[in-house]
C-alpha cells in the first residue's frame, strides 16, 4: 500500500495485533508486527464525506484538501477515496506532497496552496501541479520555466482579504492577472482567498467574513472591467462552504469536513439543514491492545510523577501507545477516558512516551489482548477527536495531524481500482 499504509478489507482488527500485513519491509509493517497499536483508516467514510460535501455545495465543485499526509490519514488513499466520492480535484501545501500523489498514479488536478520556492518550480511543472502565485516574482519564475519546457501552465492567484498570512494585496491583483493573460504560455486558472473565522460564532466574525467576500467581489469586478476573467473563483473552506453559501463560487476547498469533522458549533448548526439530514463520518480511529494487567492496592500511584492514587483496589491495564504516538500527556490531567470492553475507563497515571496505564477498577475480565479504543467507537460508546480537542483546548485538526508516523495506518473499505473522478477538473 502506498504512503506507509497497510490495506486490508473488513472491520475491526481481530487478534493481538493487525494481521495479514504484507512482508515488504516497510517501517509501518515492522511496527504493526512488533506492537499492537494502529490507526484504522476507513476510506469508505472519506468517499461518503466527499459525496455529502459535493452534493451540499453543488453546482460548485469540491476540491479535497489532502495536505499534511491527508490530515494524518494517508494522502494517497484519501485522495483516491475523495475522487471516488465526487471531488474534482485535490489541494496540497507542498510540492513534495503533490509529487507523492503523482508518483502513486493520482491523475486528477492538484492545486498548490502556497507559492513555491524557485528551486521547486520545475518539479511542480514537470508533475503537472497547479501553482498558486501572489507575487510578480513568482509569476516570472513560472513564465521562465514554461518557456524552457515549452509547456503551457495554469496558475491561480491568491488574494489576501484579511487572513494576512500570504496572498497579494487586492490592489495588486489586476497587474498580476494581466501578467498571466498577456503571456501565451500562462493561463489565469483561478482567483482565491482564505477565511480565518468562517467558523466563528459571533457577529464580529460573521461580519469579518462578509467583508472578505465583499473585497473578493470587488477584485473580481475590477478584473471584469479590464476584461480579465479567471477560470474559477474559490474562497470557502469547510466552514465557509457550509455557513456562507454565497462563498461557494465555482469551487470549495474542504479539509476537515472530508475527514468527518466540523469546525465548531456554528458550522454544525448550519450543516444539518444544509445537508438534508446526511451526516459526516469520522474516518480515523486509534486503537491498541492491552499488553499486560496487574491488580494494585488502593492508594498505589502508577506512572511518572505518582500523580494519582488509585481510589480503590484496581485492575490496571498497560497499553502500548504514548505521547510519541500522538497521545498528549495533558489528557491525563484533563480526565480523558479510553474504551475497553465498551466501557469508558480513566487513565491510571500520566501518559508516558510509549505506554499508557488504564484504571479498570475491579473489572477482572480485562485481559492482555483486549482491544483498546482511544479514538473511535466500541460498542455503544464513542470517543472523537472533538472530545480530545475540547479537553485540551485545541482543535480536531491538531489531534488528527498529531498521530505519530510510527503508528501504522491500516486501511479498510478502500475504493476499487476504477474509483476516481470523471467530471471536469480544476482549470
Amino acid at each position: 500500500m502506498p504512503d506507509g499504509t497497510l490495506e486490508r478489507p473488513g472491520a475491526a482488527v481481530p487478534g493481538p495485533m493487525p494481521p495479514e500485513v504484507p512482508s515488504d519491509g516497510t517501517a509501518a509493517v515492522s511496527q504493526a508486527r512488533s506492537r499492537p497499536t494502529w490507526a484504522e483508516i476507513d476510506l469508505g467514510a472519506i468517499t461518503h464525506n466527499a459525496g455529502v460535501l459535493s452534493r451540499l455545495v453543488h453546482p460548485a465543485t469540491l476540491c479535497a484538501v489532502v495536505k499534511a499526509h491527508g490530515y494524518g490519514h494517508g494522502a494517497v488513499g484519501v485522495a483516491r477515496a475523495a475522487l471516488a466520492g465526487g471531488a474534482r480535484g485535490l489541494a496540497v501545501a507542498l510540492v513534495d506532497e503533490g509529487v507523492e500523489l503523482r508518483q502513486n498514479d493520482i491523475h486528477g488536478p492538484i492545486l498548490l496552496l502556497s507559492e513555491c520556492e524557485a528551486d521547486a518550480v520545475d518539479m511542480a511543472m514537470s508533475h503537472g501541479l497547479t501553482p498558486t502565485v501572489y507575487t510578480g516574482g513568482g509569476i516570472a519564475l513560472f513564465a521562465r520555466a514554461a518557456r524552457t519546457l515549452g509547456q503551457r501552465t495554469s496558475l491561480h492567484i491568491k488574494v489576501d482579504t484579511g487572513m494576512h498570512r500570504v496572498g497579494a494585496a487586492p490592489a495588486d491583483v489586476p497587474a498580476l492577472a494581466r501578467a498571466l493573460v498577456e503571456d501565451p504560455l500562462l493561463r489565469f486558472g483561478g482567483l482565491w482567498t482564505h477565511f480565518p473565522v468562517a467558523d466563528g460564532d459571533g457577529a464580529e466574525d460573521r461580519a469579518f467574513t462578509l467583508r472578505q467576500l465583499a473585497l473578493l467581489d470587488a477584485v473580481i469586478a475590477d478584473l471584469a472591467r479590464a476584461d480579465i476573467h479567471p477560470d474559477v473563483v474559490h474562497a470557502a473552506n469547510t466552514a465557509g462552504a457550509i455557513v456562507f453559501p454565497q462563498a461557494r463560487y465555482g469551487m470549495v476547498r474542504c479539509g476537515i469536513g472530508l475527514y468527518g469533522y466540523l469546525p465548531g458549533a456554528t458550522v454544525g448548526g448550519a450543516f444539518a439543514p444544509a445537508a438534508g439530514g446526511e451526516q459526516l463520518r469520522p474516518a480515523l480511529s486509534l486503537r491498541a491492545r492491552v499488553a499486560s494487567v496487574r491488580t494494585l492496592a488502593q492508594g498505589e500511584r502508577p506512572s511518572y510523577g505518582r500523580l494519582r492514587p488509585l481510589p480503590q483496589r484496581s485492575v490496571v491495564a498497560t497499553v502500548p501507545i504514548g505521547y510519541a504516538d500522538g497521545v498528549p500527556r495533558a489528557l491525563f490531567s484533563a480526565g480523558a477516558r479510553v474504551l475497553i470492553g465498551g466501557r469508558r475507563r480513566p487513565l491510571a497515571g500520566m501518559v508516558t512516551m510509549d505506554q499508557i496505564m488504564v484504571d479498570c477498577e475491579e473489572d477482572t475480565s480485562v485481559q492482555p489482548g483486549d482491544e483498546v479504543v482511544l479514538l473511535g467507537r466500541q460498542g455503544d460508546e464513542e470517543i472523537t477527536a472533538d472530545e480530545w480537542a475540547g479537553l485540551l483546548g485545541t482543535i480536531s485538526y491538531e489531534i488528527l495531524c498529531g498521530i505519530g508516523p510510527r503508528v501504522p495506518r491500516v486501511v479498510i473499505n478502500a475504493p476499487g481500482p476504477t474509483g476516481g473522478s470523471t467530471t471536469p477538473p480544476i482549470p
